[in-house]
């Protein structure tokens, strides 16, 4: 079996396709932002008639800048209200790693509410009741919430928090309205994660074999490349052009990233990864 492939020159067609793609890619990126405008006054319009006025809402959970317009303006300055006016929580940029809701939508993909110090969603779940609220529970003038995480492919994870001052009968309000108010929440998020180019350099992956599939699973659940080839009858060598293959076809740069990538696009499954 050959291993090795020699890459085909790039000819000036092929630099004409390049070019074309980026011009599509800054395109799409400019329809994102003058939709964002638009889908930021029906987040906000949402959470109003719903007595959920005060919202929060971050487009990439690991990214420490606050989600913003084009020019770099947070959102949280310039279109959503908050429950304390004088806090601007947005310039914390640890908040992510301490806020309980934020933990809550790392852990699971439906949208879930908070009330009394405690957080539900449609189903028992014990992920969320391990969740601990006592932070919230304790800031002062804070009532109820409706969160809709979204998890997005390639590992991004946002969401938009619709909150209020006082208690307004939130699991009514979540039975009746979460369903919207998650879908407004993926349109936001998707929407402004496209205009900023986010994740950057992601493409179209070209079609992976099955035994690059296979290699991928078995390096994410930990094996070496020996051990690799031991479960799959193959060589060493071939195991490794596999998995070069892999990396190439997803734009990775090693097996760290080729795995992650690989496991955001849904190639590798939970029980490997």
């Amino acid at each position: 079996m050959t291993e090795d492939r020699i890459a085909a020159p790039r000819t000036s067609w092929h630099l004409c396709q390049d070019e074309d793609e980026v011009d599509e890619v800054k395109d799409s990126q400019a329809l994102c932002w003058a939709e964002m405008p638009t889908l930021i006054a029906e987040v906000q319009a949402a959470g109003d008639a719903i007595g959920l006025p005060f919202i929060a809402a971050q487009a990439d959970l690991g990214d420490p800048e606050p989600m913003a317009d084009a020019d770099g303006r947070p959102y949280a300055e310039t279109s959503f209200r908050w429950i304390d006016p004088a806090h601007a929580y947005w310039r914390d940029r640890k908040l992510a790693l301490h806020i309980a809701f934020l933990t809550a939508a790392r852990l699971v993909a439906e949208p879930f509410y908070y009330s009394d110090g405690s957080l539900h969603t449609w189903r028992p779940t014990g992920l969320l009741d391990a969740v601990d609220c006592e932070q919230a529970k304790n800031t002062p003038n804070f009532g109820e919430a409706i969160i809709a995480p979204v998890h997005l492919p390639r590992g991004l994870v946002g969401a938009v928090f619709w909150c209020s001052r006082e208690p307004v009968g939130v699991e009514a309000l979540f039975a009746g309205h979460a369903g919207r108010l998650h879908n407004l929440a993926v349109k936001l998020v998707a929407t402004h994660n496209e205009a900023r180019g986010r994740p950057r350099n992601a493409t179209v992956p070209q079609t992976l074999t099955r035994r690059e599939v296979q290699c991928l699973r078995w390096a994410a659940a930990g094996k070496t490349d020996g051990e690799i080839g031991i479960i799959l009858s193959l060589s060493v060598s071939t195991v490794r052009f596999h998995l070069r293959n892999a990396a190439a076809k997803l734009g990775a740069t090693g097996r760290a990233q080729s795995i992650q990538i690989a496991a955001g696009l849904g190639f590798v499954g939970a029980r490997a990864a």
